[in-house]
């Protein structure tokens, strides 16, 4: 099923990844010549921006501090989406098309609660926050890839909203072929403890993966499902 159109990817070209110079930019080839990408995904990527991997870029406007932004990189699975800034459309369209199991009447974006902003919510009762994910190992899909406070508040502020009588949803996105999802929690201990708790007091866990297919539309490849090492890892919380 089309969740994005491929109008959404206009003027892809091919360059080949050389170096990520910082969190936003990195050093790509393209048509013979050495030029700087910007970087979205600001997650570490180690495992996927490696120098003379084919990668996918959009030309920038003039004023834009970098020639390129990379779309698209080519994986063993074929080419994965590595742009957050797609990550709330495809959000978006998920839910306006009843994956969630119902048709909303009503969608809000970025909607303020206490310091943060709250992705969607929908008819006014339905909190949810989405994140993106593109760290596979085996079979899983891990999030985060780096540290971050900011992904632990959110989920915090879930775990509020629902014990407060809101619906509340955490909304996973696998960008990678796989078949279950975990939260990383050798990499961030604090964002999985709030994961967890968030799982214990009601929060939904909503994943589904999507993929690239060969015209670049963004079609929904099925439902991701938790882990079930995630009960061992709630018997090491407890302990």
């Amino acid at each position: 099923m089309k969740i994005l159109d491929k109008s959404e990817f206009p003027s892809l070209k091919k360059a080949k990844f050389i170096e990520r110079l910082n969190r936003f930019v990195g050093l790509i080839e393209i048509d013979g010549s050495i030029t700087k990408c910007h970087i979205a995904d600001t997650g570490r990527l180690k495992e996927i921006l490696t120098k003379g991997r084919e990668i996918l870029v959009i030309k920038n406007k003039a004023e834009n501090k970098t020639d390129y932004k990379l779309i698209s990189v080519k994986m063993e699975e074929g080419y994965i989406l590595i742009n957050t800034s797609f990550h709330s459309k495809i959000a978006e369209k998920i839910i306006e098309k009843g994956y969630l199991g119902f048709k909303p009447e009503k969608i809000k974006k970025e909607v303020l609660y206490q310091d943060s902003r709250i992705d969607f919510v929908i008819d006014d009762n339905f909190y949810i926050e989405v994140k993106g994910c593109n760290l596979k190992k085996g079979k899983l899909c891990l999030f985060p890839d780096a540290p971050t406070s900011r992904g632990a508040k959110h989920i915090k502020h879930l775990i509020e909203l629902k014990n407060k009588g809101y619906e509340a949803g955490i909304m996973i996105i696998a960008f990678r072929d796989c078949e279950e999802f975990l939260p990383n929690y050798e990499t961030d201990k604090e964002l999985s403890k709030y994961f967890l708790k968030a799982l214990e007091v009601g929060v939904k866990f909503l994943g589904y993966k999507v993929r690239f297919d060969e015209e670049f539309n963004i079609m929904l490849n099925g439902s991701l499902n938790l882990s079930e090492e995630i009960w061992s890892l709630q018997k090491k919380f407890s302990s």
